[in-house]
């Protein structure tokens, strides 16, 4: 009887009796990377996320706190125009006028009397602190917001105004010029537009 041998196996098949080929292993992902499909995404755990906003408040703190100090070294300081200004020669002002040269400025107006006195009235309306104007027609300032009038010499007389326009003091500089001082002032009904500063004559 011819040699018998055994029956052909089909291919990929595993013969009988033979052990069956190990599977391969999946090939090990990098720690701390994600799958391909989320190209390469860092992911953090709770401990480097809290570890992370630890160190950023420090540095968030560390950054208030240099900016609070070079604030400090440069201090916010308002510049206001001097309270004391000079405001020109006695003949430059012809009698019974008033200049509003000083208006903008400093917010007063110089006045000249017919008898040659020299006054300075403070441009504030005693209301409400309003800037009045001076009507030259009317002779007579008169405030745009609440209607307050006040005559040449600042007395009220119409209007919600409670008391008269307030005068700086006014005397004369060394070199002839008009001085003018707002930060002494002189009140009618206190009785002290009668006092030295409140009127000059030259």
């Amino acid at each position: 009887m011819a040699d018998e041998q055994p029956p052909a196996t089909p291919e990929g098949a595993t013969p009988a009796g033979a052990a069956a080929p190990a599977k391969a292993k999946p090939p090990l992902k990098k720690k701390g990377l994600a799958g391909a499909g989320d190209a390469n995404i860092w992911r953090y755990s709770r401990r480097d996320f809290f570890s992370l906003a630890g160190w950023g408040s420090i540095f968030v703190f560390a950054a208030v706190m240099l900016g609070g100090s070079l604030r400090f070294m440069f201090p916010r300081v308002l510049y206001e125009p001097s309270t004391k200004f000079k405001a020109g020669l006695p003949g430059e002002y012809p009698p019974d006028s008033v200049s509003e040269k000083y208006k903008k400025s400093h917010r007063v107006w110089i006045c000249r009397q017919e008898d040659g006195g020299f006054y300075a009235l403070i441009a504030i309306c005693t209301h409400l602190g309003c800037t009045p104007r001076w009507l030259e027609t009317e002779h007579k300032f008169k405030c745009p917001c609440h209607g307050s009038g006040f005559r040449f010499s600042g007395i009220n007389f119409e209007g919600p105004a409670p008391r008269p326009l307030e005068r700086a003091e006014i005397t004369l500089a060394e070199d002839g010029q008009l001085l003018i001082q707002k930060a002494i002032k002189f009140r009618y009904e206190l009785g002290e537009w009668g006092k030295p500063g409140s009127v000059l004559y030259v």
